[in-house]
């Protein structure tokens, strides 16, 4: 099943595009929506994963940002990131090949991002966040409701 986006990384790699990853959506029947792989090189974008790069082609197909009745394929476990776009994407299946410690061994940090969300003691040397100005953002998020902006 993973002959295809094994491929598809693999073409993608050796033009150094991206890392070892390929994704795939398929429908429920087992019909091929999307295939990408991984262009955080190409494209310098470090959310081009494949994962979120196959979820942004089967939006475009479909013209909807709902994939729930569809299946995602990938060559790794999803890093926190597409992890969190698959989830709001509704994907209810993934089925990967390697691990999160099989991707640590060559050098991926997806571990460390893991770990970094689990700790209640957030280091400020890895990231520095810190809430301001909410009163000015309130308005425009009390808008949105007023308006009945559709939720997703």
């Amino acid at each position: 099943m993973l002959e295809k986006i094994v491929d598809e990384a693999r073409r993608t790699m050796n033009k150094n595009m991206g890392g070892p990853f390929g994704a795939m959506i398929t429908d429920k029947e087992g019909n091929i929506i999307s295939i990408a792989s991984n262009t955080v090189l190409s494209d310098f974008d470090p959310t081009a994963h494949a994962e979120m790069n196959a979820i942004r082609k089967a939006g475009k197909k479909l013209k909807t940002h709902n994939l729930k009745d569809y299946i995602l394929y990938t060559t790794a476990y999803p890093c926190p990131m597409c992890l969190s776009a698959i989830i709001w994407a509704n994907i209810k299946e993934v089925y990967y090949g390697m691990d999160v410690k099989d991707t640590a061994k060559i050098g991926f940090r997806d571990d460390f991002i893991y770990k970094y969300l689990k700790s209640d003691q957030k280091d400020e040397k890895i990231l520095k966040i810190k809430q301001i100005e909410k009163e000015k953002c309130e308005i425009l998020f009390k808008e949105y409701v007023d308006n009945n902006k559709q939720l997703y």
